[in-house]
């Protein structure tokens, strides 16, 4: 799948966030199909096989939430990249733990749009490719060796520290909410803070500054993302 030759389906009821993505999506050499609202989202979803859906949660006619319940329930594991205007974070987690890829909140700027966009078509490429080793800078990931190396060294790590980075990894890219790590990692929502914690190890270990970490993000309130190249 080309970046370039990609095809975007945008599903707004706002006219005006119609016409800027639009315009911007087709400056960048993107395919763009558009719906108003969720009905439509969903036929269209099926009919064009799109690589990537940016979606709004507030439709005229369902919830944007039921639109990424009904695709992931039916197996499609398209892109989902959620454009919203709702600041709550209780919205952006089940937004995410439905399945959603990631999200921006409106108003935005069509930089970041694009980079987040290009992050999840990577994301998806690497899925089909199924890459058993990830790099990023100075991080290298070996899935498959179970090998962990900063700028050439090998890092050793806990074994919960190494099913965090593992996680993140075979997302990278893309926002995991503390619950979905939680649930993956210990089996069962235990204590965020105890994530917390070993975020923070991990961090000692593979950040040339872990206050000011280059690979592990965190989205305050909401979970991790693990910055892909």
């Amino acid at each position: 799948m080309n970046a370039n030759a990609a095809t975007i389906l945008i599903v707004d009821d706002e006219p005006p966030i119609l016409r800027l993505l639009r315009t911007s999506l087709a400056s960048q050499g993107f395919q763009v199909v558009e719906a108003a609202n969720g009905d439509t989202a969903l036929a269209e979803a099926e009919r064009s096989g799109p690589d990537l859906v940016i979606l709004d949660l507030g439709l005229p006619d369902m919830d944007g939430l039921d639109v990424i319940r009904t695709l992931r329930g039916t197996g499609n594991a398209v892109p989902i990249l959620v454009l919203s205007s709702r600041s709550d974070e209780k919205g952006k987690v089940e937004a995410l733990d439905l399945g959603a890829d990631d999200y921006v909140t409106k108003p935005f700027g069509t930089a970041e749009l694009f980079a987040r966009i290009r992050a999840a078509l990577r994301h998806r490429l690497q899925q089909q490719g199924e890459q058993p080793v990830f790099r990023s800078g100075d991080l290298e990931a070996d899935l498959v060796r179970r090998i962990v190396r900063v700028r050439g060294e090998e890092v050793k790590l806990t074994p919960k520290e190494y099913d965090i980075l593992r996680m993140l990894v075979a997302h990278a890219g893309k926002v995991l909410t503390h619950r979905m790590l939680m649930s993956e990692v210990w089996g069962s929502e235990t204590d965020v803070q105890y994530l917390r914690i070993y975020v923070r190890q991990l961090r000692q270990k593979i950040e040339s500054d872990p206050e000011r970490p280059q690979y592990i993000l965190t989205e305050t309130g909401i979970g991790y993302r693990l910055k892909a190249e």
